[in-house]
């Protein structure tokens, strides 16, 4: 069923597609042009993703580096939030729909923003995903906290010396900073936060494996950066395998190739993915309509002001454009987001356009445990307690607002001027929710019940007001019928 927009107002209609920092900054730049701005999210947050890891090792709450885009927005008048996942973009109608547990909406627009993201990339191994969550949404963290302190758990009742070997025996494939600081943090936790919680088994005796087919860590750093980290990293205990290739991954294990063609397996229950990006679906389409090319991760390559060929009045922005070879990183996504904004409220005041878009490199920097990161800012490279300060103040000023501000520096030194974990509450819906979904099957398509007067055209899904579909397959019984089909309920 779709449901067109109502909205009749007259003013320049500008969609921004994502909430991410592209998609935010882009918005708040508009707040005093006169235009109208609809941002349609797949989540109802703004997520600080490069402090994911924090979350997944019990530093941060999720709460503080995801904030409602709702409240982030409040006070801008003329912008306004739909939650849903765009699965149609319509360049020639210039119309956007979007989809939420049923519910279909198209939303017109003069001007869009497209700054859908980007998720994890298997490299045509999907399946791995399973076995081996990666690092791209909140899920992804809460999921990764539940295996990493659920192994710890696991482990303590563990009854024989392999099973506990491969329960605290943690891989980590992928060398850039989400591995680097992944590793890092996991290694930390079980050397030095867990150190006295347990009876049975010593945490410190875990092990964290660091795997990447590329020659150096941290490669977009150089390599003096990238041999700093690795250095720092196996002082730490963690075991830097690099020239790696992973070829499969199972609930029990990881296989690895190395270079000179020996295959390895290693036994562990918890593995991270941090390798890989793939741009969001949406960029085919793009291209499809517009003849814009794509490269090898989706991206789309897009002009030098950000638009597509033969298309001025769309932008795309951030991890879903290819420009120069740009990093996929949260300043180009920022700087792009607010470029877009610019162009778009020159041409609605009829100024002169601006030039076109150049990057501003602020530098780079990635964590490897307390007090101590690599961090290069222009031709100037840090290491050590400079680097570490350098990116607690660059992180800090961009979580957005005061109050997550605050409550981000108390966990910080909770965590790290002593050894706790502030965030540490796991569950089994946490770990194995996901892949129950998916075991479901493809017929699993959440609906909330509707009425007939609550639809444009007096029809509901399913047979009667009464007995609207809950989305369950065939077979699949609802909720309200689950425990007449002898599953728990809840």
């Amino acid at each position: 069923m779709t449901q067109p927009a109502t909205d009749t107002n007259r003013r320049h209609q500008v969609v921004v597609i994502g909430s991410g920092f592209g998609g935010l900054f882009s918005t708040q730049k508009l707040k005093r042009a006169d235009v109208d701005v609809t941002l349609i999210g797949s989540t109802t947050h703004h997520l600080f993703q490069p402090l994911l890891y924090q979350v997944a090792t019990g530093i941060l709450s999720e709460g503080e580096i995801a904030p409602s885009t709702r409240e982030v927005l409040n006070r801008q008048q003329n912008a306004k939030v739909l939650l849903g996942v765009v699965t149609d973009i319509d360049v020639d109608a210039r119309t956007v729909t979007h989809q939420s547990v049923g519910r279909s909406t198209v939303t017109p627009y003069d001007s869009l923003i497209v700054a859908a993201g980007a998720g994890q990339s298997y490299f045509g191994n999907d399946h791995f995903a399973r076995h081996a969550p990666g690092m791209k949404s909140i899920d992804d963290a809460l999921e990764l906290r539940g295996r990493i302190f659920g192994s710890f758990e696991l482990a303590e009742l563990a009854s024989t010396p392999a099973e506990v070997e491969r329960l605290m025996t943690f891989v980590v494939v992928g060398a850039g900073p989400t591995g680097v600081e992944m590793a890092g943090q996991i290694a930390e936790l079980a050397h030095r936060t867990l150190k006295r919680d347990f009876r049975r088994i010593d945490t410190k005796r875990a092990r964290v494996i660091l795997l990447d087919f590329a020659p150096q860590v941290l490669g977009a750093f150089g390599e003096k950066l990238g041999d700093k980290a690795k250095k720092r990293l196996e002082e730490l205990g963690v075991e830097v395998r690099l020239g790696a290739k992973v070829v499969d991954v199972d609930s029990t294990g990881i296989e690895v190739q190395h270079e000179d063609g020996r295959h390895e397996r290693i036994e562990s229950v918890c593995k991270v993915w941090a390798a890989g990006v793939q741009a969001s679906p949406l960029g085919k389409q793009l291209a499809d309509q517009t003849g814009a090319g794509i490269d090898r991760a989706g991206r789309v390559e897009v002009l030098p002001d950000l638009t597509l060929p033969g298309h001025p009045e769309i932008y795309v922005v951030g991890d879903m454009m290819s420009l120069d070879r740009l990093p996929g990183v949260a300043q180009v996504a920022i700087q792009g987001g607010e470029y877009a904004a610019e162009a778009i409220m020159r041409r609605v005041d009829g100024r002169e356009p601006q030039k076109t878009f150049s990057y501003f490199d602020k530098g780079s920097m990635a964590t490897i445990s307390r007090f101590s990161a690599v961090a290069s800012v222009g031709k100037a490279q840090f290491t050590g307690f400079i680097a570490w300060v350098l990116w607690l103040a660059v992180h800090l000023v961009y979580i957005i607002g005061f109050k997550n501000r605050i409550t981000t520096l108390l966990h910080w030194a909770i965590s790290f001027l002593g050894r706790g974990r502030a965030e540490r509450v796991v569950t089994e819906q946490q770990v194995f929710a996901r892949s129950a979904i998916k075991d479901l099957g493809p017929g699993y398509n959440p609906e909330l019940p509707r009425l007939a007067k609550d639809r444009p055209d007096g029809q509901v899904t399913g047979s009667d007001p009464q007995h609207a579909t809950s989305g369950a397959p065939e077979g699949v019984p609802a909720d309200g019928d689950a425990q007449r089909a002898g599953r728990p309920n809840g």
